[in-house]
């Protein structure tokens, strides 16, 4: 599908291609452009397939047109984030070995003269040039490396075999990184099952703000758009595109929904869990569909389910639904989830290619859908009991309360109090809150929470995930 889409980009296309608002940042021609320039560029810097480049880049048309230029040529792209640390992300560089590090002047910024300002909003980067050659996509700031401008010219002749296409970064210690590592083959299955998802047809916009979501909605002749970072204005965004389709994060939804965004055509939610109540509210303010996708940076997407469904399931646990198409699952035995398909990442960097991907989530397949029981390391001890919280959060999320997650806090002698901290959606009334929760409380027998805390649930991460090391510190001192 990528390979498609960039044989089907043509200069001169005036289609839009990116939008914010009611304008155009980015034709389809523009795209074109952009990425025969700059497929150009990293060929003349003496790039070649199986080379590996680190990625720093923000999200926006110069961001789109490189990684694909940088699939045309076979070049493997190792994806950096800056809420790591310059340590954690000096040892991913030097465990991934660059030969060019591509970085915008931001996040260059971010590693000189903008340091302590960034260290008030938690980010940090590492001097990129100690490890590989550093060059600056986009406009160019004093101090940032020199740039890699889009060249004129004939597009280079594209890589047609398989291969390592992306690293992504998702763990590990500063000795010890993890790396998930996807070959060719196995994002553009993963992208076809997005776009025979999502069916992006052309005219209205998708509006998403990931690789996996951009590539099928503009293969598919779909216009997309980034989600405006700020709830307002993506409230407005939401009104003004009127979208066919529209990909967020949880977090970004509730604080869209806080804003007063309505929503049109199909919605879909994945990254965090993404409870029943949610889907409906996002229902409730406009959408046709509202969909929780349960996707891994290891397999993406895995399973999908609707609104009317989860709603509607009555057993323990967290329904997400249906596997995809090709994607295939089983239970080890330890409990955890184990999933294998053509969208499955090959190996993990370092490590031999394997089959079947462990999921670390504690799950059980019911009539052929996958519904999950929580982290394995999320388990709680309390006496003699294993206490999976993933089996009783998704009970708690009953009208008024927007997220809640079951913790475990320190008791003495290796034993676990149970804290279940539940975030109050915005003007609901505690009293209210509490005695919705009586019931599902009684229900869960012998995993009752010990205490609940009405609090905000503290979150962590890109994709804004529920922070439970940060909630039992939370539950232990209230």
């Amino acid at each position: 599908m990528i390979g498609e889409l960039i044989a089907g980009l043509r200069t001169g296309d005036d289609r839009p291609a990116i939008v914010t608002g009611r304008r155009s940042t980015a034709s389809r021609g523009d795209l074109a452009d952009l990425v025969t320039g700059y497929a150009a560029a990293l060929h003349a810097e003496g790039l070649a397939a199986g080379d590996t480049v680190g990625f720093a880049v923000r999200p926006g048309p110069r961001s789109l047109a490189m990684m694909l230029a940088a699939y045309h040529l076979g070049l493997r792209v190792a994806v950096l984030d800056p809420t790591a640390g310059p340590d954690v992300l000096l040892a991913r560089l030097r465990l991934a070995a660059p030969r060019l590090v591509l970085a915008d002047a931001a996040a260059q910024a971010v590693a000189g003269w903008a340091a302590p300002l960034a260290r008030r909003a938690r980010l940090a980067l590492p001097d990129f040039a100690e490890l590989a050659p550093t060059r600056t996509i986009g406009r160019r700031l004093p101090g940032s490396a020199p740039i890699l401008a889009p060249t004129t010219g004939p597009r280079p002749p594209g890589y047609d075999g398989d291969g390592d296409a992306v690293i992504v970064f998702t763990s590990g210690t500063t000795s010890s990184p993890r790396a998930v590592v996807h070959t060719r083959a196995s994002i553009t299955a993963g992208m076809r099952v997005v776009h025979d998802l999502v069916r992006p047809g052309p005219g209205r916009p998708v509006i998403g703000g990931t690789f996996f979501v951009l590539v099928p909605s503009l293969a598919g002749e779909a216009p997309v758009a980034l989600p405006a970072r700020r709830p307002a204005a993506l409230a407005r965004q939401l009104s003004t595109l009127n979208p066919q389709a529209t990909y967020l994060t949880p977090p970004q939804l509730r604080t869209a929904l806080a804003a007063g965004a309505r929503f049109t055509g199909r919605v879909y939610s994945g990254s965090a869990p993404v409870s029943a109540t949610l889907l409906e509210r996002v229902r409730t303010a406009g959408a046709d569909q509202a969909w929780g996708v349960y996707a891994l940076t290891e397999v993406f997407p895995a399973a999908v389910v609707e609104a009317t469904a989860k709603s509607t399931f009555t057993g323990d646990g967290d329904l997400v639904g249906d596997l995809l198409p090709g994607v295939r699952a089983r239970i080890g035995d330890d409990g955890q989830v184990q999933l294998a398909g053509p969208n499955a990442a090959d190996r993990y960097l370092g490590s031999s290619p394997a089959e079947w991907i462990t999921t670390g989530d504690i799950g059980r397949l019911d009539a052929g859908r996958l519904v999950l029981g929580g982290r394995a390391k999320d388990m709680i001890l309390r006496g003699a009991e294993n206490i999976y919280p993933g089996l009783y959060e998704p009970a708690l999320h009953v009208p008024g309360v927007e997220l809640a997650v079951i913790v475990g806090v320190p008791a003495g002698d290796g034993d676990e109090r149970v804290v279940a901290i539940v975030q109050p959606a915005p003007g609901a009334v505690p009293a209210q809150v509490r005695a919705a929760l009586r019931e599902p409380l009684r229900r869960m027998g012998s995993a009752r929470p010990d205490a609940v805390l009405l609090a905000d649930v503290p979150l962590a991460g890109r994709s804004r995930k529920p922070d439970r090391a940060a909630a039992a510190r939370l539950a232990a001192q209230a």
